[in-house]
């Protein structure tokens, strides 16, 4: 779902940037097509908003989600977890690791809260709100709940991904939500893109340009 015209952010909105690490950026493990695009339009919205969130993917070594945790397996095949069906990724985002660490080209000092997913070594976490079994939360929502906001824009990598899992969580726990397509990157691997746009309009989540938002 598109919109149209100018959003000027307000004290009830938060910008939720999502996994803007090294791993998914230029020469990282896993990193993205055009990754590093984000940037600066994330650190243009930032600046225009009071509350910013940031997540950060925090996996131990031997993930589950890593393709070189199952034997005869590789990076982008799938398999089957306890909760269900898995893509299997690059080793990315170990805990401690430079790959892990949040991009430092990003500016935004005034970001409120780091959340950290994907720790749980049997279980991947795309969304900053629930793990991938759908059941563990993080705490995000009662975090942002609790702050009283009330729209969440998100932005970051990858798009089809941890981007639209984070949008779709936020739109399920009755936040009015936003995604920001010129501010997120996606990977884009067995028609990943398409279904997360499909998922997204299905959700109700409105899809913007980062030119829509107005600076304060």
């Amino acid at each position: 779902m598109s919109v149209q015209g100018k959003i000027a952010p307000s004290d009830t909105d938060v910008l939720i940037v999502v996994d803007v690490q090294h791993d998914f950026l230029p020469g990282g493990a896993l990193a993205v097509p055009d990754g590093d695009a984000v940037i600066a339009p994330i650190n243009r919205l930032a600046k225009a908003f009071q509350h910013v969130v940031l997540t950060q993917d925090w996996h131990p070594q031997g993930h589950a989600s890593f393709a070189s945790a199952h034997v005869d397996k590789q990076p982008f095949d799938t398999t089957e977890l306890h909760y269900g069906s898995q893509v299997l990724w690059p080793d990315h985002c170990v805990q401690g690791t430079k790959g892990a660490e949040i991009s430092r080209d990003l500016n935004i000092p005034h970001a409120q809260l780091v959340i950290r997913k994907g720790y749980n070594s049997g279980i991947d976490s795309y969304s900053g709100f629930k793990e991938a079994d759908r059941k563990t939360s993080t705490g995000l929502e009662g975090y942002l709940k609790e702050r009283g906001f009330r729209r969440v824009f998100c932005a970051g990598l990858a798009t089809d991904f941890c981007v639209a899992w984070t949008a779709l969580d936020a739109a399920a726990a009755g936040f009015e939500t936003y995604l920001i397509e010129d501010a997120s990157r996606a990977i884009d691997t067995n028609g990943s893109l398409a279904k997360a746009k499909n998922d997204l309009s299905a959700a109700g989540v409105r899809m913007i340009g980062s030119a829509q938002i107005l600076e304060g």
